[in-house]
């Protein structure tokens, strides 16, 4: 697909630009209105293929715990096991609490850990079925509130009972600028993963305590600007730290939902490098 395209809706799914002003311009792009919607379906996909690990042998609970002035809700999964296990606070894009997200949490079920996938939206009743009034609502969300609704995400994985006291994040697009921020702000945290997430602050970086780990996309542009400043903070702080540049492929990699912009091969071997920084902080 037109590189031009996938930029357009990077653009469409980030910034302030109608849904209207979108197609307009996709159809602009692809030569027609009835091409701008043949297109489209490849760009947003569908979660009927989002559940690609089944609940089987897993415990699966709705949870909520006390946030910042409001009821957290989340999905958590679990290994039907006795063992006190390590815990990963589960971050989902700027759609919300998908199925795909769901399905994510699943994997790092299936991988041994306590995965908590949090609802960011639950201040507003949790996330719509509508992605673009989804996306509306993450620019009404405190940024303080937020966070600390996620700080309280961490607290409640470590006060359970079945869990061993050490805890990780992964997130994705808006879900890891998340985790980079988590890592500032919480200095018990053993182990960060954001993929293609905005960077903290550069004075805010010897905060981190946490082991981390970036996943970038070489196409991700406006994502990637923000690369230097962030390891040269990282390198001059002496903080743990792996960084991956995956060549040829695009923001939100990792999402299988989305064909168009999914990459199996990256999205396979990022994910190999998580379980293993989890395997080495977590168990």
């Amino acid at each position: 697909m037109d590189q031009r395209i996938i930029n357009l809706f990077d653009e469409y799914t980030h910034k302030p630009l109608t849904r209207q002003d979108f197609l307009s311009r996709l159809a602009k792009l692809t030569g027609s209105t009835a091409l701008a919607m043949a297109v489209l379906p490849m760009l947003e996909g569908g979660y009927a293929s989002a559940q690609t690990v089944s609940e089987d042998g897993l415990d699966i609970e709705n949870v909520s715990w006390q946030g910042d002035g409001t009821e957290m809700k989340g999905y958590l999964a679990r290994p039907k096991s006795k063992d006190k296990l390590g815990s990963v606070l589960v971050i989902h894009e700027n759609r919300g609490l998908t199925p795909h997200i769901k399905d994510i949490a699943r994997r790092v079920a299936k991988a041994g850990y306590m995965a908590l996938a949090a609802d960011a939206l639950s201040p507003f009743g949790g996330t719509p079925a509508n992605e673009d009034e989804a996306r509306g609502l993450f620019a009404k969300l405190d940024p303080v509130k937020n966070l600390n609704n996620f700080l309280k995400g961490l607290d409640y994985l470590k006060s359970r009972p079945d869990s061993n006291g050490k805890t990780g994040a992964v997130g994705f697009c808006w879900g890891g600028g998340m985790v980079n921020q988590l890592a500032v702000n919480d200095a018990t945290l053993d182990a960060a993963v954001a993929y293609y997430g905005s960077q903290p602050k550069a004075e805010d970086v010897p905060k981190i305590k946490a082991s981390l780990m970036l996943h970038y996309a070489s196409l991700d542009q406006r994502i990637n600007a923000g690369i230097p400043a962030y390891e040269a903070a990282l390198k001059a702080a002496g903080t743990k730290y792996e960084l991956f540049v995956y060549e040829g492929v695009n923001h939100a990699f990792n999402n299988d939902t989305s064909p168009e912009r999914y990459n199996e091969a990256a999205a396979k071997l990022a994910w190999e490098r998580t379980l293993r920084l989890f395997k080495e902080k977590l168990s």
